[in-house]
């Protein structure tokens, strides 16, 4: 016990003695000392440079006191600056009394003392390069970079020339500008790009706050007035009152009151205190101030989007040519028609169309509707024309609509609906610009609110060009980092033009070659992939606490979510289906299932299907599909049954074709004109895009391997592929068991590179298939693989 007791006063002793503790007293007397001395430099460096000729025969004289000098400390002063100024730096000197006032103020009033070593680091660099700067233009007067500033030059010149050591200069002062200040050319492009509006919104602002306050303070007096006429003696009521208050006055951090007092009463202070804010979003606030929100168009910042010059105008000259004597023809038909089942009309209207002419009739009173609708076949008749269809009533007016097609029809172009304000200035997710209605209004609608949208008609009717119109809508409307698509093209044709814009819009399976889908066994495997893409995204919809993509990009954009957690921003990505009743014949449940789940769940985190049939049957549209796609396209069909198939209700049968269709998003039918896009106009909107620098590779989708895939644990030795040893070794080097490794390194296709991982996996190589994950690897080295093949 002694002896520990010896050991504990051996180690206290020498501590005690070294030990120094820098008291807060210490602080202020060091910092008042180093706040007065660099005060009393910068007042020596100013006068130094009015009277430093005046002062140059007294310096080296400073123990004579019959000497007298001009500078404003005296010989001091003199003396200090010379060494500093003339001797030192030259102007760039100040620096050293910035700093050491400015570390003074640090400890006086005990602040944090890591910046100092920045302002210190950076300080020194500053007046070195200053220095030197001065001394590059001062041509041997030493005042201005001071002799280290001249000689510095000096020896860049003689080694780098003129031209060098300028082109020095100017690198330290990019460099001083990113380190150190943290700017870029982007924030400056992001500054001149917000400069007025800024202006405007602090205009705003003051007069605001002059205002507010003005209010406020009105009002604070007011309420104090009245207090002091109201308050008597309890403390209680007070404090009850003065919270009250400080409710109302929010702009105070601090508000303390004291109560008037009766004889022999103590008064009593009430003090409030603001809560703290949160240092998460303080954290997202400097992220934001200091480097802006983030821009998932940045990469490709350079984008320019198609202009509309690409497109053509079919109606060059003016819009919908009104054939008066064919609207009087029409309107005598119906009427004649009507008479002669002695149905009377009190009023009359047309509204003429591109495509179809909608006359509005009021019938008189006591006139059946449904003694009109039975007329459709006879009306049709009389105006010797295909495709009547009689709305009886027009939904929202008291009025009877018969259609009539125009014996000389207009073709809507793309280039109309995609110049119209009403799709430049949409205010939607995703704007799609469909055509016109029969008032010849642009129609647009948004994808993302829909969100699901099934198309059907017969064949040559226009449903590819209607789905090359929604294609292009969202080509002039959303940036390559906004939106991806999934193209699934089963008669390998109708999408092939889009392959140019593969890296920029487009989305594949990481071992696919092409990007649109032909293959229709490849489609499951996709789907199934966009499965895995939805429950990835819920889950990062989950830890940011948000219920839709809108909100996660907006949180993501505003630096709220660590990208070093997994979160990233999120695309929209639109499946894309031109002929889905093929893929159900050759596929069935395995494609029903994954393509109804992702139309139940996929809607809130931004993947939307958009599916095409020629054959609207209901065993390709099933009761389940049709449960989740609520908005549908109909372009004309062959049958009534097949009208209700895709709405529910006919009409379809009636329509005319060559785009004419019907849509319906639940409520009521909605007849237009589909813009007609060519494929010479999307071979030059893809090849305007396509020229343009792109992503280096299509989106990735999730990698996706079917169960098949790791069912083959009882492969025979001798039936083993004969890469089996390569690919082992490839394996086991990169300790990483995917067949897309293999297709990479040993150039294979995706189903022989299964058909070897099966047998990695029956030769104990690998181990059992994980979803997306890549299969574990058994084997650590070539080494022991080498031994386990002998083993075996």
């Amino acid at each position: 016990m002694p002896k520990k007791k010896q050991k504990t006063k051996k180690t206290k002793k020498p501590l005690n003695k070294v030990n120094f503790t820098f008291t807060r007293k210490h602080k202020v007397l060091l910092g008042s000392f180093l706040m007065l001395l660099g005060l009393a430099l910068f007042i020596a460096f100013v006068s130094f440079l009015f009277n430093w000729k005046a002062d140059q025969s007294t310096l080296g004289q400073f123990g004579d006191r019959s000497i007298e000098t001009k500078n404003w400390l005296s010989k001091f002063g003199a003396e200090i600056s010379n060494f500093f100024i003339y001797e030192g730096f030259g102007l760039a000197a100040f620096s050293i009394a910035i700093l050491t006032s400015l570390t003074g103020v640090y400890l006086f009033l005990d602040l944090n003392r890591k910046p100092l070593q920045k302002f210190w680091f950076w300080g020194i660099i500053v007046m070195i390069w200053f220095s030197t700067l001065f001394g590059f233009f001062a041509d041997k007067n030493a005042l201005l970079g001071g002799i280290i500033g001249f000689e510095t030059n000096t020896f860049l010149q003689d080694y780098l020339g003129f031209a060098g050591t300028l082109l020095l200069l100017i690198f330290i002062f990019i460099t001083y500008l990113v380190l150190r200040l943290n700017i870029t050319p982007e924030v400056i492009q992001q500054y001149f790009k917000k400069t007025k509006k800024d202006i405007s919104e602090e205009f705003k602002a003051e007069t605001s706050t002059d205002i507010t306050e003005n209010y406020s303070e009105e009002k604070i007096r007011v309420k104090e007035q009245t207090k002091e006429e109201q308050i008597t003696a309890e403390a209680k009521t007070s404090t009850t009152e003065e919270t009250e208050e400080k409710s109302t006055t929010p702009e105070k951090e601090k508000i303390v009151i004291k109560n008037e007092e009766d004889e022999g009463d103590l008064a009593m202070e009430v003090e409030t205190v603001t809560e703290e804010e949160e240092q998460e979003d303080n954290l997202s606030n400097r992220l934001v101030k200091d480097f802006g929100e983030f821009d998932p168009k940045l990469e490709l910042s350079n984008y320019k989007f198609p202009s509309i010059e690409l497109l053509k105008d079919y109606n060059i000259g003016g819009g919908i040519t009104i054939d008066q004597q064919e609207l009087e023809e029409n309107k005598d038909n119906i009427v004649n028609t009507l008479k002669n089942y002695k149905i009377e009309i009190a009023q009359i209207k047309a509204t003429v169309g591109p495509t179809v002419t909608l006359y509005e009739i009021v019938p008189e009173a006591g006139i059946r509707i449904s003694k009109i609708k039975n007329l459709e076949d006879d009306i049709a008749l009389s105006l010797s024309a295909l495709g009547i269809r009689i709305i009886a009533p027009i939904p929202g007016k008291g009025t009877i609509g018969i259609e009539v097609p125009n014996k000389k029809a207009n073709i809507v172009s793309m280039r109309s609906v995609v110049a119209s304000s009403k799709f430049q200035h949409a205010e939607m997710q995703l704007p799609i610009a469909l055509g016109k209605t029969i008032s010849n209004e642009t129609f647009v609608v948004d994808l993302a609110k829909m969100p699901h949208l099934l198309m059907a008609g017969a064949t040559g009717q226009g449903k590819s060009v209607g789905l090359n119109c929604i294609l292009t809508s969202l080509l002039y409307q959303k940036h390559p980092a906004e939106v991806k698509f999934v193209l699934v093209d089963p008669k390998k044709v109708e999408l092939t033009l889009f392959n140019k814009i593969e890296r920029h819009y487009l989305a594949k399976l990481p071992d696919t070659e092409e990007a649109i889908i032909t293959d229709n066994t490849k489609v499951i495997n996709t789907l199934n992939s966009l499965c895995i893409e939805m429950d990835n995204r819920y889950d990062l919809l989950k830890d940011a606490m948000v219920r839709n993509i809108k909100e996660y990009n907006d949180k993501f954009r505003a630096r709220k979510l660590n990208p070093e957690n997994g979160h990233k921003f999120l695309p929209y990505i639109i499946l894309v289906v031109d002929e889905f009743a093929d893929l159900i014949m050759t596929a069935g449940k395995e494609v029903e299932t994954p393509i109804a789940r992702l139309a139940q769940l996929a809607r809130a985190i931004g993947i939307h299907l958009i599916i095409a049939t020629q054959r609207p049957s209901v065993n390709v549209i099933t009761g389940m599909i049709k449960a989740n796609f609520p908005a549908r396209i109909a372009f004309r069909v062959t049958s009534k049954i097949d009208s209700r198939t895709i709405l529910d209700s006919g009409g379809a049968e009636q329509l005319i074709g060559r785009g004419d269709m019907l849509y319906t998003q639940g409520n009521d039918l909605i007849r237009l004109q589909c813009a007609f896009v060519d494929t010479p106009e999307v071979e030059k909107i893809t090849d305007f895009i396509g020229s343009q620098k792109a992503y280096p590779d299509a989106h990735k989708l999730p990698e996706y391997v079917s169960e098949e895939s790791g069912t083959g644990l009882d492969i025979d030795v001798s039936e083993r592929d004969k890469l089996f040893k390569d690919a082992a070794e490839i394996i086991v080097t990169a300790q990483q068991g995917s067949a897309s490794l293999l297709q990479r390194k040993l150039k294979l296709g995706y189903n022989r590179a299964g058909r070897i991982i099966d047998q990695l996996e029956a030769a104990g190589i690998v181990g059992q298939f994980e979803g997306s994950k890549a299969r574990q690897v058994l084997v650590p080295d070539l080494v022991a693989l080498e031994e386990h093949l002998n083993n075996e």
